[in-house]
């Protein structure tokens, strides 16, 4: 974090100041800030957030043996540190991040990227990062840090040095992208597409269109929105975006796309393709698998050319990744038999994606095998969506299909009814049990797609799998 006073911070957030002996209102805090404990070192910042299982406040001296100096604090706690005390840490660390971005902006020439949509937020941002990190200092989200916690954070890491913030937007309901984004008002709204991921939250696709909308009306004055130009949903978005004064530009398979792709080969190599821009045709060569990461990368592409860096130059950058981030199509096992880790998060879009992917780079001697898990956070059409991605595996002659967990039972039976190509599905209910089953059925020749949403936790069985055959 850029430097700040302990009054210029009590005053940012709202807060009242119980100093040490040896602080007073003008001492200068400029560490790292964090919720984790773990995460502090000398001159850090611990937000002592509470939580549905734990409370930060009683890992205050924790932070202290890491190097904490300051402690953002819902209540006094008894520890040697000096504390500002909030209503709530997490408005405050909110409050802070609006503060730091805007003094950064105001004298340095720091450009703001927000990016969004239902799937491709985390391998476009890494994409993005990858970009961008040759340009200048550059900071990006760790992982997945897009929500109330981890995207104030994230702005919060930025210095009097940085050129490029890239934030990445999740949500699980309507207002949260306009709250996060209008911390920072980005110069450039990347939306990638709208789909059906967290449509539960949301209630349905129309409330997901108009929340993801939010990003492109958060832009700042001049702006620039960078849309995806094969997804009709996110088309509604340019005059928004207009209506405004700030420009669209557009990226995808289109025609009228502004950066577009063509061509597109996948292959267990990566995926090769052409990227038609400024009256050129690039070639494109990504070691990471999946044609659905070609669109990430165009946005990428897209949003870098707005700020400044030729498309060449990002494809250069881009070619140079071995992996989108971990548990994303991570590639492990062995020539044997391959492991595709893909289980850090699923949506109905992401794993047809995926289960094509899996049909597509495995040759007629090779065996396609389907580890499959839930998807979360689909609300009233959970069931229907586990039907379709069942009723897909089966008719991609994904030859043998592995359910796991009693939350994606009803994909389970979904294939069953729709008939298996090789063999019938299988099912069951912990992945303990599938990595019993897995380790005896796995045979030379096997390609294996690990695929679930987060929580049910199928990228620790994708972990093992990989270190049987590593």
């Amino acid at each position: 974090m850029i430097a700040l006073t302990l009054a210029e911070v009590a005053h940012i957030v709202g807060g009242t100041i119980h100093a040490r002996r040896e602080d007073s209102a003008e001492t200068v805090v400029s560490g790292v800030v964090d919720t984790d404990s773990r995460n502090m070192t000398p001159g850090g910042i611990f937000v002592a957030k509470p939580g549905e299982t734990t409370d930060g406040h009683r890992f205050v001296g924790a932070a202290i043996q890491n190097g904490a100096t300051l402690a953002l604090v819902e209540h006094v706690v008894d520890e040697d540190i000096t504390q500002i005390v909030v209503p709530d840490v997490v408005l405050a660390i909110a409050d802070l991040a609006r503060a730091v971005v805007a003094r950064v902006r105001a004298h340095g020439r720091l450009k703001v990227v927000g990016i969004t949509g239902s799937n491709g937020k985390t391998t476009t941002k890494n994409m993005l990062l990858r970009i961008l990190q040759d340009e200048g200092e550059t900071i990006a989200p760790i992982a997945s840090y897009n929500n109330e916690v981890g995207a104030p954070l994230t702005m919060l890491r930025v210095t009097d040095t940085t050129e490029y913030l890239v934030s990445e937007f999740g949500a699980s309901g309507p207002g949260e992208i306009a709250r996060l984004a209008g911390l920072v008002t980005p110069d450039v709204s990347v939306v990638l597409m709208v789909g059906m991921a967290h449509a539960g939250g949301f209630g349905g696709i129309e409330a997901t269109v108009k929340a993801k909308t939010e990003l492109v009306q958060a832009l700042a004055a001049g702006g620039t929105a960078v849309l995806n130009a094969d997804d009709p949903r996110v088309a509604t978005m340019a005059p928004v975006a207009e209506s405004q004064g700030n420009a669209v530009v557009w990226f995808g398979h289109a025609a009228t796309a502004d950066v577009q792709a063509s061509e597109v080969e996948v292959s267990a190599a990566g995926t090769v393709c052409e990227v038609h821009v400024d009256g050129h045709t690039l070639p494109m060569k990504l070691k990471v698998l999946g044609a659905h990461h070609v669109m990430n990368a165009l946005a990428a592409i897209t949003a870098a050319r707005v700020l400044g860096v030729a498309p060449a130059t990002s494809i250069a950058r881009l070619e140079t990744m071995d992996l989108a981030e971990r548990w994303r199509m991570q590639v492990m096992g062995n020539d044997r038999v391959r492991i595709i880790n893909d289980a850090y998060n699923a949506s109905p879009d992401s794993m047809a994606a995926a289960l094509r992917t899996l049909a597509q780079i495995t040759e007629p001697h090779e065996r396609t095998v389907a580890v499959l898990g839930a998807m979360s956070e689909l609300g009233e059409f959970d069931g229907e969506e586990h039907d379709r991605i069942g009723l897909l595996a089966v008719r991609l002659r994904i030859q043998r299909i592995v359910v796991v967990g009693a939350n994606a039972r009803r994909l389970f039976i979904s294939a069953i009814g729709e008939g298996s190509w090789d063999g019938e599905p299988v099912f069951f209910e912990d992945a303990d049990a599938a990595f019993e089953y897995l380790k005896t059925e796995l045979r030379d020749g096997d390609r294996v797609l690990v695929k679930s949403s987060n929580s049910a936790g199928l990228r620790f069985l994708g972990d093992r799998l990989g270190g049987l055959f590593s």
